[in-house]
């Protein structure tokens, strides 16, 4: 029988209706991946026939993903990308070489998925998948029917014990390490590591872009025990930015010049903003040649293009000038530096407000440390469609303790749209921040708001 969530029997019905860990925080026992197992099991496991790049990370992972699968696109691989979560539409979690899942092909998988686990009941399995679990079914199923030459396979959270972990990768990436999750992955840097450092596979080669000591000697640790080559950042490459610049009329793109143990590349453009992507767009470098000595040809053009034209929404996102808004997902006290560090070398001596929404079970203190005494006004919101989001007075409570500016309330999107945009003056930005929810929800809203719509 069918429980209350789950009367809808099509196939998103069934696919919504399963627990969702982005929407109701895991512990760690919900974590089992022996799970995803069963269920590939059960549909021939499609995982075991496909060429990934693995990319773990507390931040910088999406990023890193689209500009390596980009890279590959332009070289004429035929390459898949699985991230999340999405920002407006699920059918962005699963693309390839660029282009979203049709909602057809997406539903047909899905009927494909529930009719092997039988479900309702699932006797076949002996529990219900997760809605992530399923997901990365999809991804998997779909870039094995579609004859991917390389997939790109975004961890969805941790790296030991996530569903992704099933696959045997040509190469793992980590990204960085901060706190995030602890409750999940563990109070410190160290624990968080070491879940991180549980993609790194026997013999595979890993990237690293760990700079903080302590979690970087864990993943060398980890390495050598598996006996997998090491790549790390600031010993086997490193990178210098030069940030974009956004002034008047005056649009200067952001550039990076990376040095490998190969070669010293040239002064590459960008589109994405941040010193932090630099970094990223440095391990993605470094992730081409270690796959050019697997025997793979990518030319140094493909990388040039990679880079150059990778959009991912919601990083530093212009979407406005005049005033300049500016859209980004930074969710825990790392990001919220960066995006300050970016905020002032892009956009130099204008007056910046802040439009902030975020999860209640995120360090909203920390972020908000980082932000005080950069924004002269900030607006508190609350996303739609988010159950973890806090509430604008209690975002308004933290902001009191922690730092300076004036603040106001939007009792709902709209209205905290209205007051942000009024608030925000020209020449000045306006930038929106706190969780990908939020984004998400904002951007559509901000569109008809400053459009006149």
């Amino acid at each position: 029988m069918l429980s209350s969530k789950h009367l809808d029997d099509s196939p998103r019905g069934f696919w919504y209706g399963l627990i969702n860990f982005e929407h109701r925080l895991p512990t760690p026992d919900d974590f089992k991946i022996d799970r995803m197992r069963k269920v590939l099991d059960l549909l021939g496991n499609p995982e075991k026939k496909i060429k990934f790049v693995h990319v773990a990370g507390s931040k910088g992972k999406g990023s890193t993903s689209a500009m390596l699968a980009a890279i590959l696109s332009q070289q004429g691989f035929c390459t898949g990308l699985y991230t999340s979560p999405h920002l407006f539409f699920v059918e962005e979690r699963f693309s390839i070489n660029g282009q979203n899942i049709s909602a057809d092909a997406l539903d047909l998988i899905l009927t494909k998925i529930k009719t092997a686990i039988g479900f309702p009941q699932c006797e076949p399995l002996g529990f219900m998948p997760t809605f992530f679990e399923v997901a990365t079914v999809v991804a998997f199923i779909y870039f094995f029917e579609n004859k991917v030459d390389f997939a790109i396979l975004e961890v969805g959270l941790g790296g030991r014990l996530d569903s992704t972990n099933v696959c045997n990768p040509l190469l793992s990436i980590i990204t960085s390490i901060s706190l995030d999750h602890e409750k999940q992955l563990g109070p410190t840097l160290l624990h968080i590591a070491r879940e991180k450092a549980g993609i790194i596979k026997p013999g595979v080669p890993v990237i690293s872009g760990v700079c903080n000591s302590g979690p970087r000697q864990v993943i060398e640790d980890i390495a050598s025990t598996m006996g997998s080559k090491l790549v790390q950042a600031n010993v086997d490459f490193s990178w210098d930015y030069q940030p974009g610049v956004f002034k008047d009329s005056l649009i200067v793109p952001p550039s990076v010049q990376i040095k490998t143990q190969k070669k010293q590349w040239p002064w590459m453009e960008m589109i994405l903003l941040g010193e932090h992507q630099a970094a990223n767009a440095a391990i993605v470098v470094s992730a081409v040649e270690e796959l050019r000595l697997l025997g793979f040809v990518i030319s140094d053009e493909a990388v040039q293009w990679g880079l150059g034209n990778t959009k991912w929404p919601a990083r530093m996102q212009v979407i406005c000038k005049s005033p300049w808004v500016v859209i980004d997902c930074a969710h825990n006290g790392a990001s919220a530096a960066a995006l300050v560090r970016t905020i002032k070398e892009s956009f130099p001596k204008v007056p910046r407000v802040l439009l902030f929404g975020a999860s209640a079970d995120k360090d909203i203190s920390g972020m908000f440390q980082e932000f005080s005494g950069i924004f002269t006004k900030v607006i508190f919101a609350q996303s739609i469609n988010s159950p973890r989001a806090a509430k604008p007075e209690e975002l308004l409570d933290i902001w009191a303790q922690n730092s300076t500016g004036e603040a106001f309330l939007g009792e709902t999107l709209e209205e905290a749209g209205r007051k942000a945009i009024f608030a925000t003056p020209n020449p000045g930005i306006l930038c929106i921040t706190g969780s990908v929810f939020l984004a998400g929800e904002i951007s559509p809203i901000l569109s008809k708001l400053i459009s006149g719509d």
